[in-house]
């Protein structure tokens, strides 16, 4: 399934981030994630697959498209059954203000393969292959950081946390200052930056604090193809995002601490994204006369393959394109 479905994901990933990219800074936030999710819904129907949403935009009717438990795919028979998590685009306001870090993403994997997350919040501690398995969320954020120093043989001062600046990180941030690392403070895109937590020569050794559960479980899948390590909780805002949990089969007990495995079991992951605006880890896209070119990264779980795939997109056949292959 991996070797079948890697570029034909990535092509999914490329359609969208070019649809919301012509909207880099304009200020129009919901213009760009409508665009890159209607791109990711057309293409999604072009590939050879039973699909079924299972992370989307929403519930039915809160989402035209990309809606939980939404079929998917040419959906012909003897086409393999999979589920999928997206996020049409992560950092909708980094599109809208021109600012880096937004790529457009999704996993996917056999029936089952990932978590069915609540739309809730969960807390995460997010690190690369090196640091993976000597971690523990349920310790103070100083030890850990202090732990991941001493994995990755280094000081303290040489360690670099993400993390979403929120007023909820006051004392995370705090805290993570007394222990002596670096911080990096991001405005959106906790996802992208925890793939860059696993990746090597990107600057950053881990990321802290309470995001979305659903990209959660997306950064799950791509943190089991690299090697990585997260761990969460859930922090409900509500009785209503409780009980939803429970009607999803989702404990709601918030000291249970979910493991990678636990947020992407599946045995055959792939895991796309593809860079809107220039990042950390992914180039924006960039458009020319009679076309534009894209970046983007592609995973499998079982193939242990890790590629970055530099596509150059020929809108105009009759103009050559003015760009450097």
């Amino acid at each position: 399934m991996e070797t079948l479905l890697a570029l034909e994901m990535v092509r999914v990933t490329e359609a969208a981030a070019l649809a919301s990219a012509r909207l880099m800074g304009r200020g129009d936030r919901h213009g760009a994630d409508r665009a890159a999710t209607e791109a990711m819904r057309q293409t999604m129907d072009e590939v050879e697959m039973r699909g079924t949403i299972v992370i989307g935009e929403g519930e039915r009717d809160q989402a035209p498209m990309l809606w939980i438990g939404e079929p998917v795919g040419m959906r012909a028979e003897g086409h393999p059954e999979i589920d999928i998590a997206v996020d049409p685009l992560e950092g909708t306001n980094l599109v809208a203000h021109g600012q880096a870090n937004a790529i457009t993403v999704l996993a996917a994997s056999e029936k089952g393969g990932l978590l069915n997350a609540p739309d809730t919040y969960l807390e995460k501690l997010c690190v690369g292959p090196i640091a993976a398995g000597h971690v523990d969320i349920r310790v103070s954020p100083r030890e850990n950081v202090e732990r991941i120093a001493s994995a990755l043989g280094r000081r303290v001062a040489d360690i670099t946390i993400v993390i979403l600046e929120r007023p909820r990180h006051e004392a995370l941030i705090e805290e993570v200052r007394r222990s002596g690392a670096r911080i990096k403070l991001i405005s959106d895109g906790d996802l992208s930056a925890a793939i860059s937590c696993a990746v090597s020569g990107t600057g950053v050794h881990g990321v802290m604090g309470i995001g979305g559960a659903p990209e959660g479980v997306i950064t799950a899948a791509a943190l089991r193809c690299l090697g990585g390590e997260i761990q969460a909780r859930f922090r409900f805002r509500s009785d209503d995002e409780r009980a939803r949990a429970e009607r999803m089969g989702t404990s709601s007990d918030e000291e249970r601490v979910y493991s990678t495995s636990d947020l992407a079991p599946g045995e055959s992951i792939v895991f796309a994204a593809t860079g809107v605006t220039e990042g950390d880890l992914l180039n924006g896209v960039r458009f020319f006369g009679g076309g534009a070119r894209t970046h983007s990264l592609v995973m499998g779980y079982q193939t242990k393959q890790v590629r970055f795939v530099d596509t150059v997109h020929m809108f105009d056949r009759e103009r050559p394109p003015s760009v450097r292959l």
